[in-house]
Protein backbone atom coordinates (compact mmCIF):
# COMPACT_ATOMS: atom_id res chain seq x y z
CA UNK A 1 0.00 0.00 0.00
CA UNK A 2 1.33 3.43 -0.94
CA UNK A 3 0.89 6.12 1.67
CA UNK A 4 0.85 9.89 1.21
CA UNK A 5 0.18 10.67 4.86
CA UNK A 6 0.61 9.20 8.30
CA UNK A 7 -0.92 5.68 8.47
CA UNK A 8 -3.71 5.48 11.05
CA UNK A 9 -6.30 2.99 12.28
CA UNK A 10 -9.46 4.22 14.02
CA UNK A 11 -12.06 2.20 15.89
CA UNK A 12 -15.13 4.16 16.90
CA UNK A 13 -18.73 5.01 16.14
CA UNK A 14 -20.21 6.84 13.14
CA UNK A 15 -21.63 10.18 14.27
CA UNK A 16 -24.03 10.36 11.30
CA UNK A 17 -24.88 8.46 8.13
CA UNK A 18 -22.07 8.72 5.54
CA UNK A 19 -22.78 11.42 2.94
CA UNK A 20 -22.27 10.20 -0.64
CA UNK A 21 -21.57 12.61 -3.52
CA UNK A 22 -20.18 12.34 -7.04
CA UNK A 23 -17.55 14.54 -8.69
CA UNK A 24 -18.41 16.01 -12.13
CA UNK A 25 -16.46 13.07 -13.63
CA UNK A 26 -18.71 10.60 -11.79
CA UNK A 27 -16.22 9.57 -9.08
CA UNK A 28 -17.98 8.65 -5.82
CA UNK A 29 -16.82 10.22 -2.55
CA UNK A 30 -18.28 9.60 0.90
CA UNK A 31 -17.59 11.79 3.93
CA UNK A 32 -18.30 10.78 7.50
CA UNK A 33 -17.14 11.33 11.04
CA UNK A 34 -15.95 8.72 13.56
CA UNK A 35 -16.09 9.34 17.31
CA UNK A 36 -13.32 7.56 19.22
CA UNK A 37 -13.70 7.33 22.99
CA UNK A 38 -10.45 7.62 24.91
CA UNK A 39 -10.08 5.45 28.00
CA UNK A 40 -7.36 5.22 30.57
CA UNK A 41 -6.73 2.95 33.50
CA UNK A 42 -7.21 4.47 36.96
CA UNK A 43 -4.78 2.48 39.12
CA UNK A 44 -6.19 3.86 42.38
CA UNK A 45 -9.76 2.83 41.51
CA UNK A 46 -8.59 -0.32 39.71
CA UNK A 47 -10.81 0.35 36.69
CA UNK A 48 -10.92 1.87 33.22
CA UNK A 49 -12.46 5.33 32.91
CA UNK A 50 -13.57 7.42 29.94
CA UNK A 51 -11.27 10.38 29.38
CA UNK A 52 -12.88 12.17 26.43
CA UNK A 53 -13.91 11.69 22.82
CA UNK A 54 -12.01 12.54 19.63
CA UNK A 55 -13.90 13.17 16.39
CA UNK A 56 -12.19 12.29 13.10
CA UNK A 57 -13.40 13.43 9.67
CA UNK A 58 -12.99 10.67 7.05
CA UNK A 59 -13.21 10.57 3.23
CA UNK A 60 -13.64 7.40 1.17
CA UNK A 61 -13.44 7.30 -2.63
CA UNK A 62 -14.82 5.30 -5.54
CA UNK A 63 -16.22 1.82 -4.80
CA UNK A 64 -15.25 2.11 -1.14
CA UNK A 65 -17.34 5.29 -0.90
CA UNK A 66 -20.40 3.64 -2.44
CA UNK A 67 -20.03 0.54 -0.26
CA UNK A 68 -19.62 2.62 2.91
CA UNK A 69 -22.68 4.74 2.09
CA UNK A 70 -24.75 1.68 1.18
CA UNK A 71 -23.75 -0.37 4.22
CA UNK A 72 -22.99 1.75 7.28
CA UNK A 73 -25.29 4.01 9.29
CA UNK A 74 -25.12 6.42 12.22
CA UNK A 75 -24.10 4.81 15.50
CA UNK A 76 -22.43 1.73 13.99
CA UNK A 77 -19.06 0.78 15.42
CA UNK A 78 -16.51 0.80 12.59
CA UNK A 79 -12.83 0.31 11.88
CA UNK A 80 -11.11 2.72 9.49
CA UNK A 81 -7.63 2.29 8.02
CA UNK A 82 -6.16 5.17 6.06
CA UNK A 83 -3.79 8.11 5.93
CA UNK A 84 -3.95 11.02 8.37
CA UNK A 85 -3.44 14.29 6.52
CA UNK A 86 -3.42 17.92 7.50
CA UNK A 87 -5.30 20.25 5.17
CA UNK A 88 -4.50 23.96 5.33
CA UNK A 89 -6.23 26.98 3.81
CA UNK A 90 -6.67 30.72 4.29
CA UNK A 91 -10.03 31.87 5.66
CA UNK A 92 -11.57 34.17 3.00
CA UNK A 93 -13.27 36.45 5.56
CA UNK A 94 -10.52 36.85 8.17
CA UNK A 95 -7.48 36.06 5.98
CA UNK A 96 -6.24 33.79 8.81
CA UNK A 97 -4.52 30.49 8.14
CA UNK A 98 -6.63 27.47 9.14
CA UNK A 99 -5.94 23.75 9.26
CA UNK A 100 -7.80 20.52 9.88
CA UNK A 101 -6.76 16.89 10.27
CA UNK A 102 -8.60 14.42 8.04
CA UNK A 103 -8.34 10.71 7.25
CA UNK A 104 -8.27 9.45 3.64
CA UNK A 105 -9.66 5.92 4.07
CA UNK A 106 -8.24 2.90 2.27
CA UNK A 107 -10.42 0.39 4.19
CA UNK A 108 -13.61 0.69 6.25
CA UNK A 109 -15.71 -1.99 7.88
CA UNK A 110 -18.00 -2.82 10.76
CA UNK A 111 -16.41 -3.84 14.06
CA UNK A 112 -17.53 -7.46 14.31
CA UNK A 113 -17.14 -7.42 18.08
CA UNK A 114 -20.38 -5.37 18.05
CA UNK A 115 -22.21 -6.63 14.95
CA UNK A 116 -22.54 -9.41 12.42
CA UNK A 117 -22.15 -8.92 8.69
CA UNK A 118 -22.92 -10.73 5.47
CA UNK A 119 -20.10 -10.09 3.01
CA UNK A 120 -20.77 -9.77 -0.72
CA UNK A 121 -17.69 -9.46 -2.91
CA UNK A 122 -17.66 -6.64 -5.48
CA UNK A 123 -15.37 -5.92 -8.40
CA UNK A 124 -12.32 -3.84 -7.58
CA UNK A 125 -11.33 -0.52 -9.14
CA UNK A 126 -7.95 1.17 -8.78
CA UNK A 127 -6.70 4.74 -8.78
CA UNK A 128 -5.70 7.53 -6.47
CA UNK A 129 -8.23 9.72 -4.70
CA UNK A 130 -8.69 13.25 -6.01
CA UNK A 131 -7.97 16.14 -3.65
CA UNK A 132 -10.44 17.80 -1.28
CA UNK A 133 -11.39 20.34 -3.94
CA UNK A 134 -13.26 17.55 -5.74
CA UNK A 135 -15.63 17.28 -2.75
CA UNK A 136 -16.53 20.96 -3.02
CA UNK A 137 -17.78 20.56 -6.60
CA UNK A 138 -19.35 17.12 -6.07
CA UNK A 139 -23.09 16.53 -6.39
CA UNK A 140 -25.34 14.01 -4.67
CA UNK A 141 -26.12 12.25 -7.96
CA UNK A 142 -23.90 10.64 -10.56
CA UNK A 143 -23.72 12.79 -13.74
CA UNK A 144 -25.58 11.36 -16.73
CA UNK A 145 -23.30 9.18 -18.84
CA UNK A 146 -20.60 8.95 -16.14
CA UNK A 147 -19.80 5.43 -15.10
CA UNK A 148 -18.25 4.24 -11.85
CA UNK A 149 -14.50 4.68 -11.79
Amino acid sequence: MTTNGTPITLVGNLTDDPELRFTPAGVAVAKFSVAVNRRQYDAQAGEWKDSGTDFHRVSAWRTLAENVAGTLTKGMRVMVVGDLRQRTWTDEKTNEKRSAWEVDASAVGPDLAFATATVTKTTRSNGAAPGDEAWETASRTRPAGAGAR
